[in-house]
């Protein structure tokens, strides 16, 4: 079979935050498939990039007191070495805001336009006035037009799923500084997307989807596909449009560019590749994108339309992977199961996690979920029970009844062979993404191996003759089952791969060496290759996610749930009189107020509860979820209610030492405020 030539791209991640494990899926699915085909001898370049350009960049540097191009910089050494640390063996691991990315988007908005396939006209939008900045819908939110549910974004009601213009959100205020957005006049470009509804209803059924991709697809193509807004004005982190003034490119047109402009840069470093043996329209290599389901359409509609007209090579493949749930639910900052990568790896081994999500990932958009307890049972059983267990049982014995050395013969045959046969099918499995049968199937050859030893029981015969040639012969045979499995689970566990090569003292296995046979072959000694997952890590691994990612949704629970509204939220369990008088209310007056960097929702609060007994002014600092409907300036002097007596949490932001009262939600919560002339440190009774 001749070799395949083979771009694998994964999806960008926004540079924004930290990795956790619902972006390791996808990551880990593709660097799976990616060691599989280099396995088979297919010369595979594998390239990703952060994802670095956008108002939310913009705005996220402007908290941390940083240059957008700072922020990118260290978010890119935090993702490369999380990437590393779960084994993902990128080529190169590069970012979107490069000159490379500059100059491919440049070229490719420049062939867009000479095709006639950007229009140019003015739309109105809603602008936050204090920002001095056009919203885009996720920085807006409002009260649904359609059931008038408060705190939507801009663009679709969660609450009875109807969409609409930001300019039809009743109420709307800015997400940003709270300010009441006004409409404003702007020129904007567009990309001619309509008029590639044939050419897209044709290959998105070509099989580069799975069907329930292109039935999703369908949906959009069917209902009619609208021009695509490709530019943002200023102020934006980003691109400036070639001979506009003030004009961006929209963060989705050069994201996936920078697949392109990655691979580019990798081209540089390597004289064995060819950006345009990669990337010519006729080019005979293979093109792969995996990428989660969220982002279908970006790269399933536009970029092929994008690709068509530059006259580029459109993908061969999008493979999609569904989202993550831990213990059937959505991944929770409160329970503890919304955890970053370097969190888990404070506690875990990287191979459980890769061999787990290998258990259960298909070739289908479907989500996966994480059950804690089935991840401990699955990992100890299969990895560490059966397979690592083969090694454990035999290698003693050839250590230390036969100097190292495996027998010059092997035991029933018809085992081995169809442990070698089995090879075809895994790897048909593999190479169709369909991880999870071709890991049932290889569990099935483990416990194969582990009943033959079982039955043979070369301890027993040991106990009478240690030097007992069938001892070795069993010994041989198991430890030889047992490296044919490692060839199979090479490309999910490279890091015991690489132990068990240097335990049986082998070149680096590819795939045809499942069909290779060990006899007298001297071994090395065996050392543990993974240990069991302790319960008690993964109660640990919770617990400190849950200590380091309080956030202020929470917060901003508890400062509007004091009064919710009857019929909206339930009334909570009922108290008796002393539990309530423990809680010690108190006047307080608002010293400062400012903006909490990192926070969407907050507001920090310097509170006065008046003088102490030496004279000292007593003063408490509070974390507030208020921002969206009050400004740090219209605080400063108010007098409101705190509770005094709340015990002070430790949040990632700092120490909240007590609580403010407020009712409401959204830009439509009330600070309680006492009567004029009520002091600060008076209890409320």
């Amino acid at each position: 079979m001749s070799q395949r030539k083979i771009l694998v791209t994964n999806a960008l991640p926004f540079a924004n935050g930290p990795i956790h494990l619902g972006h390791l899926l996808g990551y880990i699915q593709a660097d799976i498939w990616v060691r599989f085909q280099r396995m088979l001898g297919n010369k595979v370049a594998y390239v990703c990039a952060d994802d670095t350009h956008g108002t939310a960049i913009m705005l996220s540097a402007e908290k941390a007191n940083v240059t957008p191009e700072e922020l990118i910089a260290r978010v890119n050494q935090e993702h490369a070495r999380d990437f590393a640390d779960f084994h993902v063996d990128f080529d190169i691991y590069y970012t979107t805001h490069s000159d490379e990315n500059r100059e491919l988007a440049s070229m490719i908005y420049g062939r867009l336009k000479d095709a006639d396939k950007i229009a140019q006209r003015s739309i109105s939008q809603l602008y936050d006035p204090e920002k001095e900045m056009f919203l885009s819908d996720r920085f807006i939110k409002g009260e649904c037009p359609k059931c008038g549910a408060a705190d939507q974004y801009g663009d679709n009601c969660e609450s009875c799923s109807s969409t609409y213009a930001a300019t039809d959100l009743k109420n709307p205020y800015s997400t940003i500084s709270g300010a009441r957005p006004v409409k404003k006049d702007s020129t904007h470009f567009f990309f001619k997307l309509p008029e590639f509804t044939d050419m897209l209803k044709e290959w998105t059924r070509s099989g580069v989807l799975a069907p329930q991709v292109a039935n999703k697809l369908s949906e959009w193509l069917d209902s009619g596909l609208q021009e695509w807004d490709i530019s943002r004005d200023a102020p934006y982190f980003g691109f400036e449009i070639p001979g506009e003034t003030g004009k961006y490119f929209y963060v989705w047109l050069d994201a996936p560019i920078g697949y392109m402009a990655s691979f580019k840069k990798l081209c540089e470093t390597r004289d064995d590749l060819e950006f345009g043996d990669y990337w010519n329209k006729e080019s005979d290599t293979q093109l792969y994108h995996f990428i989660g389901k969220d982002i279908i359409n970006f790269h399933a509609l536009f970029w092929p339309a994008m690709l068509e007209t530059a006259g580029f090579k459109k993908p061969d493949l999008i493979s999609v992977n569904g989202f993550l749930t831990v213990n059937g639910q959505k991944m929770s900052k409160s329970r503890g199961t919304f955890i970053m990568a370097e969190t888990y790896l404070n506690y875990l081994n990287p191979e459980y996690l890769r061999y787990y999500f290998a258990a259960k990932l298909g070739n289908t958009p479907e989500d996966l979920d994480m059950n804690l307890e089935d991840f401990a049972q699955r990992v100890n059983s299969d990895v560490v029970g059966k397979v690592v267990n083969i090694a454990s049982r035999c290698a003693g014995f050839i250590n230390k009844n036969f100097d190292g050395h495996l027998g010059s013969t092997l035991e029933v045959p018809e085992l081995i062979i169809e442990f070698q046969k089995a090879g075809s099918e895994i790897s048909a499995l593999f190479e169709n993404r369909e991880f999870s049968k071709a890991i049932r199937l290889i569990m099935t050859l483990a416990d194969k191996a582990n009943q033959y030893i079982a039955e043979q029981q070369p301890w027993v015969l040991a106990k009478e003759n240690p030097q007992d040639e069938r001892v070795q012969a069993i010994c041989s045979t198991g430890l030889n089952l047992f490296c044919i499995l490692i060839v199979y689970l090479k490309p999910v566990l490279p890091v015991i791969a690489e132990k068990v090569e240097a335990f049986l003292q082998v070149d680096p296995l590819s795939w045809n060496d499942s069909q290779s046979l060990l006899t007298e072959h001297e071994i090395a000694r065996f050392e543990p290759l993974m240990t069991r997952i302790e319960v008690s890590k993964i109660e640990e691994m919770v617990d400190a996610s849950k200590e380091s990612l309080v956030t202020e949704e929470q917060t901003e629970a508890k400062t509007s749930s004091a009064s919710s509204p009857l019929g909206k939220d339930p009334i909570s369990e009922e108290i008796e009189f002393p539990d309530f008088a423990k809680v010690d209310l108190r006047i307080v007056k608002i010293l400062h107020a400012e903006h909490v960097d990192g926070a969407d929702k907050l507001l920090k609060l310097t509170l006065s509860l008046g003088l102490d007994d030496s004279g000292e002014e007593l003063t408490r600092s509070v974390f507030s979820g208020i921002k969206a409907a009050y400004t740090p300036e219209k605080l400063i002097g108010m007098n409101t209610v705190m509770v005094a007596n709340l015990k002070p949490r430790q949040m990632k932001f700092g120490l909240s030492e007590g609580m403010i009262l407020a009712s409401g939600e959204g830009n439509k919560v009330f600070l309680l405020e006492p009567h004029d002339g009520a002091e600060p440190g008076t209890r409320v009774t």
